[in-house]
């Protein structure tokens, strides 16, 4: 009797599915497959069409928001990592909506190759309210290029780049993904460079005073252009631009962006064929 008991105190305290949906929670993903190591962004909407307002991050708010993720093969739910929030605290008024943005590898560890699930909740008066399932996947990408980087105020420090592609929206994209070995073990976040033409191989590049440079074929007369500061303890994007063909472009200044990122040369084949 006296666990039945306990069970029905449990029973009491958890919150309870709404039966009702006066108040509504949903997810959006920008994207069906993550490389691995990319920032996994979605953005939540939160419609309350209660009489109540719904409040959530205050110090006086019971309301709580949080995304579960499920493994899609066994659909058992994965461990949090950490306790930080999901969102920015925010406040949504009867009859009232909000867009929130969350990054969902902040709080769950996203890098093996897979299918997952996402499914937002929010508590509200002890209600639990459930959004859709949304289904995502993280890929390996297919490895296109590579550099190493040492660093000579750190011996031991080896900063590998791989350059990987993989579909997006219908077009090829290319990413560049990184990672220390010796002393460290740290995952960098990988980057989406942009769209890929497989007219010219993309290069990557390490230059002695820490920039990274990626040059890409972006599209028939442009290529991209993307520099990188890396330093022991830091990996920023510093810009990215478009500069044209070498073969079509007369300035100096374009001439001098490719020497100094290693150069590409143009390949004469016909512009259907890959490298």
């Amino acid at each position: 009797m006296r666990n039945i008991a306990l069970m029905a105190v449990a029973f009491a305290a958890a919150p309870v599915l709404a039966a009702t949906v006066d108040i509504s929670v949903d997810i959006r993903l920008d994207n069906l497959d993550y490389v691995v190591g990319e920032r996994i962004r979605a953005v939540v909407d939160v419609a309350n069409s209660s009489p109540d307002r719904v409040s959530v991050g205050y110090s006086n708010s019971r309301d709580k928001f949080f995304v579960e993720v499920y493994r899609s093969g066994d659909a058992v739910m994965m461990d949090r990592v950490g306790n930080g929030a999901f969102v920015s605290r925010f406040v949504v008024e009867s009859n009232e909506g909000q867009k929130l943005e969350t990054f969902l590898g902040d709080h769950y560890a996203l890098r093996q190759p897979g299918k997952y699930l996402a499914k937002p909740v929010l508590v509200h008066d002890g209600m639990r309210y459930e959004g859709q399932l949304r289904a995502f996947g993280i890929v390996p990408g297919m490895k296109v290029g590579s550099a190493l980087q040492m660093f000579s105020n750190r011996p031991g420090l080896r900063r590998e780049f791989e350059l990987l592609t993989w579909s997006r929206k219908n077009k090829e994209h290319l990413f560049l993904s990184a990672h220390d070995e010796g002393g460290s073990e740290r995952k960098w976040a990988t980057t989406d460079l942009g769209a890929l033409m497989r007219l010219n191989k993309p290069k990557v590049s390490v230059l002695p005073s820490g920039e990274v440079i990626v040059l890409h074929r972006f599209n028939r007369d442009q290529f991209c252009r993307t520099e990188f500061w890396s330093l022991p303890d830091a990996l920023e994007l510093n810009k990215r631009e478009l500069v044209m063909d070498p073969e079509t472009a007369g300035s100096e200044r374009v001439k001098e962006l490719y020497k100094e990122s290693g150069g590409v040369k143009p390949v004469n084949r016909p512009w259907w064929k890959l490298w």
